[in-house]
């Protein structure tokens, strides 16, 4: 793996309902974030017609942040983005040996990250 890969976070395919969800009509997900400690844990919920690709629907997928998200998805199979779901946050997911992996770009500290993504509307939640 490339030693500019820092662990940020799984996101887990669900279909319980799960505290304090945020709802994207845009692809017609719920993303919650487990309380988890050092180890976060983002549990998603899709409803039917989600156009996202099944596998990010169906299985789970570490989150890296990476230096530069256009170098860690150069000449990958891109599944989603890139996008900006928070302001100064860039993802995109790729598939690698047949499993989504979401990579990160953003100066964001943890704490901003975390805390925008409880605050409400972006891009990709938008309160609808």
């Amino acid at each position: 793996m490339n030693s500019d890969y820092q662990f940020h976070h799984m996101g887990i395919p669900t279909v319980e309902p799960k505290p304090n969800e945020r709802y994207s009509a845009k692809y017609r997900i719920y993303t919650a974030d487990a309380d988890s400690g050092d180890f976060r844990i983002q549990w998603h919920r899709f409803e039917p017609g989600c156009p996202l690709h099944p596998l990010i629907q169906t299985l789970p997928h570490p989150a890296f942040k990476v230096p530069d998200l256009a170098r860690a998805i150069e000449g990958k199979t891109v599944l989603l983005g890139p996008y900006e779901p928070l302001p100064d946050y860039r993802v995109a997911l790729i598939e690698e040996g047949g499993v989504p992996i979401e990579f990160i770009q953003t100066a964001l500290n943890d704490e901003e990250i975390w805390g925008r993504a409880k605050l409400g509307p972006s891009e990709l939640y938008s309160g609808d």
